[in-house]
């Protein structure tokens, strides 16, 4: 979070302005300015503030998405309608693996903002981050298990509902406690499924992450389908297994002296000639106690959609301790 220097220096500390709300049970809520809230994390063009709500009634605290201030004018519009998009899809929304709606309003500056349900202080990024930074390795077998099966719970929930999240990874999954609850959030970039799990609007825009694009999302004309939410799903499980970020296994730490200064090395073509294919694996170094999951993490990754098991099968897979199996492939010619 910004020092109270950087922020008396940017204006933000001016006399603060409150807007009071209803929350969905009716209860009124005062939404402080920015700077009288914590900084959860931030995404493009918007920030995460946690707006504790205590008081006498004890009422839980909410996370509060708000458009960056500092966001260039020409993008404004942009970041605008995909938080309103992204109210619009979470008031519709319930389940205990997706990060519930609570209120949506616009701040006095005219800039909307969303309150969602407090799904947790850490992104499994930030535990990702700590435990490469505390030179550990990949998080216990069990535990990867247990943020599998709920973030696949989240996704079942959501195919169901025909919507494609469209942009799974560790930064959009919150965690409470030592894993207590895990949330699917960020749903600003979903799209609609048709019957057939393809997204529906032919020139719908697939927005997603870079290196968690699978294949078909990166080629011209590709045709997406719920697969899509599979392949970035089975990346965040090497996430948690490799505690890195996929094919940046390619930004090399080498570093090459010029004069004074030491610049990294980055060969940009091999990194983009790995995007949407399967990041490699030491399953040696893993042991056996990840076989499942690695197994798991493979299926996910095929390279054709169609061999890429459902968010139901994995569940039901999950939940049973039986195999994830891919689904049977038939072709038509």
């Amino acid at each position: 979070m910004d020092s109270p220097a950087s922020l008396i220096n940017t204006g933000l500390f001016d006399t603060p302005t409150v807007l009071r709300v209803r929350s969905q049970a009716g209860t009124p809520v005062t939404i402080p300015s920015s700077p009288f809230m914590k900084r959860l994390g931030c995404g493009t063009g918007v920030n995460v503030y946690l707006l504790n709500r205590g008081g006498k009634l004890n009422m839980s605290p909410w996370a509060v998405k708000k458009i960056n201030s500092r966001c260039a004018a020409k993008q404004l519009g942009v970041y605008q309608a995909r938080l309103n998009e992204e109210a619009k899809i979470l008031k519709e929304l319930k389940h205990p693996n997706i990060v519930g709606f609570r209120a949506f309003t616009k701040a006095t500056d005219g800039s909307n903002c969303l309150a969602m349900e407090y799904g947790g202080e850490q992104s499994l990024n930030d535990l990702i981050e700590k435990r490469r930074e505390n030179g550990l390795k990949a998080f216990p077998p069990a535990v990867v298990e247990t943020v599998a099966l709920h973030m696949a719970r989240g996704l079942q929930y959501l195919h169901e509902k025909k919507l494609l999240h469209g942009d799974i990874k560790s930064c959009n999954v919150v965690i409470k406690g030592n894993f207590e609850t895990v949330k699917i959030c960020d749903v600003g970039v979903s799209l609609q499924l048709d019957e057939n799990m393809r997204v529906e609007e032919p020139n719908a825009e697939y927005i997603g992450t870079e290196p968690w694009k699978p294949k078909e999302a990166l080629e011209e004309g590709g045709e997406i389908t719920d697969k899509a939410d599979i392949f970035a799903y089975g990346l965040t499980l090497w996430e948690m297994m490799t505690l890195a970020m996929p094919h940046l296994e390619m930004l090399e730490n080498e570093f090459e002296e010029e004069g004074d200064s030491m610049v990294e090395s980055f060969d940009e073509d091999a990194y983009y000639d790995r995007l949407g294919t399967r990041p490699m694996l030491d399953t040696d170094a893993l042991g056996s106690g990840y076989q499942k999951i690695v197994e798991l993490f493979y299926l996910c990754t095929e390279e054709d959609p169609r061999k890429r098991p459902s968010a139901t099968q994995i569940v039901q897979a999950l939940e049973s301790n039986v195999p994830v199996e891919s689904p049977e492939v038939i072709v038509i010619d």
